[in-house]
Parts: C-alpha cells; structure tokens; sequence
C-alpha cells in the first residue's frame, strides 16, 4: 500500500502500514506492586492524576506519567475495613463538582456485624493529594448475610445521580430470594440524589426512581433489580447507556443495559436460561442480557468500560471487558438495535480485577498480580506508524498526551481542501492558528510546541472544505499540557 506523510516539510513515500492490533503495557512500571487493585479512577479536576483503589482499605494517588516512581496515601480506612475473598474497600466516585466541592464517596465493607457502606468523604483543604479522614458521612448500610457478592461499584450518571451496585447477599443461588425482593437493597442498582437530602437520611430519592412514594415496602433507592453480583458497571459516556457485567452462578455470565424499573432476572435467571423459576413471574415481566457466555476456561465476568479513547480508534464506541478465570478481554459491539457482536482481543497477564479510564478516556486494567496496564498501539506512535490511509478525512489525536511542551498531530485529506486547524483554551478561545490552507490529498503532521502556555486542557479543532466536491469534515480532540 502507498501513502503519503509530511515529515519536516517534506512529503515522503511510505510502503508499509501498521493495522490494527492491540496489546497491554505496563502504565507505571517504576512503582511497586498495588495490594489487590480493585478499582482506577480519575477525579475530573484536569489535574491528569490517577486514584487506585487497594482491597484492604486505602486510595494511592499519583500523577498520570509512565515514569512515576512513587505514590501517595489519598485516605487509609483499614481500620474500619473488613478485607479478604470478596469484602473490602471496593468502589471509588469523585463529585460530579469534585473541583469545587471536594467531595468523594466510597464503598466498603465493615465488620461486626457484616455490612457494606457508601460514605462521602472530603479531600483535605490543605493537601489535594490527602483526605480528611474524620470528613467521613455515612450515606447507606446494609447487613451482609455472607462474605461473598458484595458489589461494590459506584459511578455517576450524566443526570448527577449516584448508583451504587450491591449483590444478592451472598452464599449460592440466592438461598434468601434477595434479587427479587423489592423491600432490599440486595440485588440491586440504586441510584440516589447526594445533593438534596431528605427526611432522616443524607441523600434524596430522585423523583422519577420506579419505587418513589410506594405503599408497598419497596426500597424507594431502587433503580434496577434482579442481579446476581453486578461486581462493575459504566456508564457510556456518549450514549448515556449503563452498561453491568453481572457475575453468573455456575454456568453462565451476562452482561446488561440497565434501565429505569426493569428486572434482570436473577434468581428465575441466569443469562438467559432458567435458574429457580419457583414463584416466579412471566418471561415477559424480565429483561434478558445483550450477552452472554457459558463457562468451561471462562467463569468470572470483569466488567470494564466503553472505549473512547483515542490510541486505540478501531475500538471507539465497543465496550471492553474481561474473564477473571480465562484473563481473557473481549471489545462488545452493540447499537441497540441489532445483536451484539464479539471481537476477541488478548490475554492478560494475570486475572482481570477492575478496568479503569483516565481524564482522556484512555483505558486501564487493574490485575491480581498487582500491575496496572495500559491499552496502547501495537506499533508506536501516531507520528510514526500511521495506521490509516488519505481515503478520507481523518484527524488522530494527538502524541504523546498529556504532553510537554511538544506533541505531534497527524491528519488525513482524501482531496484538495482548504484545512484550518485552531488550538483553543479550556473555554473554547482560539490560541494559535496551526493552518489555514488549501493542501492537496496527504497525510500531514504538525509539530505542536505549547510552551508559551499555562497547563491545562486545550482543544484542537479541525475544519476542512473540500475544493472539488461538497465534502466537509469537522473535529474536535481533547488534549492536555502538563509542565
């Protein structure tokens, strides 16, 4: 195949592309192993920093940088955590407004007796990379019957909404009927409003959440109902869509679109076969997963994350996920409309315990052995392995990001067109003028240096008009500049 690159100004022939592949490295190989990472997450205040979750009770922070060498402490609670098998310090959400307010909640299980808590911390007002640990405010409890089938997940939603995931109780097939029973918050999605408390508790209840005002005894926190052990789930954050991998019993895993008031069927289901339809209702009253798949190497689902990222652009918009047993990670395609289709990707190195995404939507897999990997291009870098031809209008972001002070673009033009391409600031002033031209059909590359510029996120625009049809393309990518 044949192409075109600018490299230095000058136009160079290229004989050879990279197609696409996919491969784990590691993120932070100069840091020592996490103890049993359970969850990665990014607080949304543009500082590029990651936060990892370990089991027995702490949150280690660091900067977003492959060559980290330490971490720090972000809040220990190992004294009020009960950890081991399946308890512990499981879920981490920042504030929609966490730049502001400086509010977190987390998800743990306590002992004597057993039971899991959503608690809102705050960061401490004098260090950002620390917590006040006496901020504590307790949000929910609930008993726990067993150890295992905690959940554990919380995530907000684009309508500000905290949901919080918890299992059936435990033990083996439901034996308590929790994921059927509505006056529970076992089996169970909640989702409540920590902005607006009422009444006696510290959150409000939303006003369109299916069991609000009930006379039956139902939980008004519930959202959705029927799960076995919805260990992880993520909200898309094009589609709005919540996405929920929920661990099978002994022959099948699942993974759901969850939605206001519907039942997911576990205990008269699981995936889509009969479990114990005893007592149960019509086939019709459940909703059934957009997969599954039946065990044999596979037998434990790790929910991960819809891809939007930008080193891996095959997968845009597919959600990724993997197999505790098997280590195996797969990308689901699925549009709402037709089945979905399954794409096998690699296998990791050790079991798949938790994925994550950072502030740039690139994605992370926390394993049992203790390292954190990135998803990255097989064959280096966008500058210099272009992986798509000028057959159509195409702007990759840019590399390395976060970057500093340099990084490099690469762009595709199928035919003559007048290209401008514009570097704005975080509230969508234009900086600097990077063209404003007509180019022939090519692959380009720009040189960014933004060492004039304060840090921070920046957005590259790019507009092109074609000179010889009525084509025109327009895109815009996020990138951040840390000195």
């Amino acid at each position: 195949m044949v192409g075109l690159r600018i490299v230095s100004g000058f136009v160079v022939l290229i004989t050879s592309f990279s197609f696409a592949q996919y491969q784990l490295e590691d993120a932070f190989p100069n840091l020592p192993n996490f103890a049993s990472p359970v969850d990665l997450q990014h607080a949304g205040d543009n500082t590029n920093r990651i936060f990892v979750v370990e089991q027995v009770g702490r949150i280690r922070v660091f900067n977003n940088s492959n060559d980290i060498s330490s971490v720090k402490t972000f809040l220990t609670i190992t004294d009020r955590v009960t950890s081991g098998g399946e308890t512990g310090l499981l879920g981490l959400a920042f504030h929609p407004d966490y730049i502001h307010n400086g509010y977190f909640f987390v998800y743990y299980t306590a002992p004597n007796p057993l039971r899991s808590v959503v608690a809102r911390y705050r960061v401490s007002s004098a260090n950002s990379d620390s917590t006040d640990k006496n901020s504590e405010l307790v949000l929910l409890t609930q008993d726990q019957p067993y150890q295992n089938h905690n959940g554990g997940q919380l995530a907000f939603g684009s309508d500000g909404y905290l949901y919080i995931g918890l299992g059936d109780g435990g033990s083996g097939g439901d034996p308590n009927g929790n994921g059927q029973n509505k006056s529970t918050f076992l089996g169970k999605i909640l989702r409540i409003d920590i902005d607006n408390p009422e009444g006696e508790v510290n959150y409000g209840i939303p006003a369109d959440n299916p069991f609000k005002d009930n006379t039956q005894d139902y939980k008004e926190e519930i959202y959705a109902y029927g799960f076995r052990n919805p260990w992880r789930f993520s909200f898309d954050r094009t589609t709005g869509w919540l996405w929920c991998a929920d661990v099978g019993q002994n022959a099948y895993e699942e993974i759901d679109i969850v939605e206001n008031g519907k039942n997911y069927g576990w205990r008269c289901y699981e995936g889509n076969h009969n479990y114990n339809t005893n007592g149960c209702g019509d086939i019709s009253e459940y909703t059934f997963p957009i997969r599954e798949y039946g065990h044999g190497s596979e037998c434990s689902i790790t929910g991960g994350y819809v891809y939007h990222g930008n080193n891996q652009p095959s997968l845009d918009g597919k959600y990724i996920y993997g197999d505790y047993c098997s280590n195996k990670i797969w990308a689901l395609n699925y549009d709402g409309a037709n089945p979905a289709t399954n794409e096998f990707l690699l296998t990791a190195p050790s079991s798949p315990y938790s994925f994550g995404v950072d502030e740039v939507g690139e994605l992370y897999l926390c394993t049992a052995g203790g390292r954190i990997y990135k998803f990255t291009p097989v064959s280096g870098t966008a500058a210099d392995d272009v992986n798509f031809l000028p057959g159509d209008y195409y702007l990759e972001q840019n590399y390395p990001n976060p970057f500093n002070p340099t990084t490099t673009i690469t762009y595709s033009i199928p035919e003559e067109s007048s290209v401008k391409i514009e570097l704005m600031n975080s509230i969508g002033k234009t900086v600097e003028q990077l063209s404003n031209e007509t180019k022939s059909s090519g692959i380009y590359k720009n040189v960014i240096d933004a060492s004039k510029f304060a840090s921070g996120v920046y957005y590259l625009r790019m507009v092109a008009v074609s000179v010889v049809s009525d084509k025109v393309y327009r895109k815009t990518i996020k990138i951040l500049y840390l000195k």
